[in-house]
């Protein structure tokens, strides 16, 4: 157990940023996340590049970005909307965490392989890879706290956690690899389809185990990952900690009726949620009190002194506790507990921007995120749609707490109850 932990800033931006390479994941790491092949979260160095460049040729593409904005205003039209106010009509205790999993599950899948589960409907409907993802996340997280050999063991029975990690893998593969196959399949039109536009990046790229095929899976996998749970996990803290603060909702949707146009309920000009300053920083302030990934873990190569002046040794696990850091006073000042979206607004009425090496949600150095402004997009358009139809209140006896996971989710959900903004009084 040769471990440290370092909340210092200074420390985190020398293993972040200025010396990152020195910084790799560790052999452990990809032992605990095999499954993710060679995509992006779980590769390093030549490999990590072709990931990177690969991706965000594709990211940044202008129909790409057309293509998100368009799959999110139809899943929340069509199916956030009509979902909540079916419940909502009915009086009953909502599970707002569940609803958000499910909403994330659909865009994300819709919007890397054109195939939507329809996993958010009122009927709430089992879906399978919506519920091997949560599988794979709480196996993840055994895998870290568990001596090696005993969750090897495990696999090797299938038993306990690894069997469910086993049957959740198996699921995954059979979804990706029969979107991929459909695909490939298909003939070439006019619409942008970003698993199309990945594929044709790619070119000859095999990764390491020399299989294109499986060297897509990988890519795709790693950015489902990424992109469902920590989306679900951002929305559902930052509307258990809304609750807790009305004088915040209520500047919100001030900000929501002085800038975003909405007609007939919905909002006819995204392009205002930029001018929306207060809901940026009550978003920022909520990732810094519950980021979706609470820790980080890597491992030098070489032995050296940090500069807070420890000294790590080669294959020491470094852990960077993220939740911590948000919660300290040497940090954040002595209002570090509370929720302030102030904090990230400047004297002139703009955006107040914190170094990332302080500010950790999204990352910091040459891995920081790189789907952060998806992220960021996502975030706003649906908590300035539920914010402008509902009040949430949350139900009584219900506390939020989080579950054990790689991603910090709920372990029962958030139970809220909702009441349309005209009944409210």
């Amino acid at each position: 157990m040769d471990m440290f932990f370092t909340t210092n800033p200074l420390d985190i931006h020398h293993i972040l940023s200025k010396n990152f390479r020195n910084y790799p994941k560790g052999d452990e790491f990809h032992k605990i996340f095999d499954f993710l092949g060679d995509g992006i979260l779980n590769s390093e160095g030549e490999l990590w590049e072709i990931n990177r460049k690969v991706t965000m040729s594709v990211l940044k593409q202008a129909r790409f970005q057309k293509m998100l904005k368009t799959i999110l205003a139809n899943k929340v039209e069509n199916g956030l909307l009509p979902v909540l106010e079916s419940l909502c009509g009915h009086g009953e205790d909502i599970n707002l965490h569940d609803i958000f999993q499910r909403f994330t599950c659909d865009t994300v899948c819709t919007v890397l392989f054109d195939n939507d589960p329809e996993s958010l409907a009122i009927d709430f409907p089992h879906v399978a890879i919506q519920k091997a993802l949560l599988d794979v996340e709480e196996a993840l997280l055994f895998r870290h706290l568990t001596p090696p050999f005993l969750w090897k063991l495990q696999e090797f029975l299938g038993v306990g956690k690894e069997k469910k990690f086993s049957e959740a893998r198996k699921n995954l593969d059979q979804f990706i690899y029969k979107c991929i196959a459909q695909k490939q399949s298909e003939h070439q039109d006019d619409k942008f389809i970003f698993l199309k536009a990945l594929m044709r990046e790619m070119k000859d790229q095999s990764g390491t185990c020399g299989d294109t095929t499986k060297f897509l899976r990988d890519i795709l996998l790693d950015l489902i990952v990424a992109g469902k749970d920590t989306i679900s996990s951002a929305l559902s803290w930052f509307f258990y900690i809304l609750t807790q603060h009305p004088t915040v909702e209520y500047k919100i949707l001030e900000e929501i009726h002085k800038n975003v146009e909405v007609k007939e309920g919905k909002i006819s000009n995204v392009k205002e949620l930029g001018k929306m300053v207060y809901l940026h920083g009550a978003i920022c302030e909520s990732l810094r009190l519950f980021p979706p990934v609470p820790f980080n873990l890597k491992v030098p190569l070489q032995p050296e002194y940090l500069p807070s002046g420890h000294k790590v040794d080669r294959n020491t696990k470094i852990v960077l506790p993220l939740y911590s850091m948000g919660r300290m006073k040497s940090i954040w000042g002595d209002d570090c507990m509370g929720f302030n979206p102030e904090r990230w607004i400047s004297k002139e009425g703009g955006i107040k921007h914190e170094p990332s090496y302080k500010f950790v949600a999204f990352g910091a150095g040459p891995r920081s995120c790189i789907g952060k402004d998806m992220a960021l997009y996502q975030l706003k358009i649906v908590s300035t749609t539920i914010i402008y139809h509902f009040h949430i209140d949350l139900v009584e006896g219900n506390p939020a707490i989080p579950t054990n996971a790689i991603i910090l989710r709920m372990k029962d959900g958030l139970k809220v109850r909702l009441t349309k903004r005209v009944e409210v009084k």
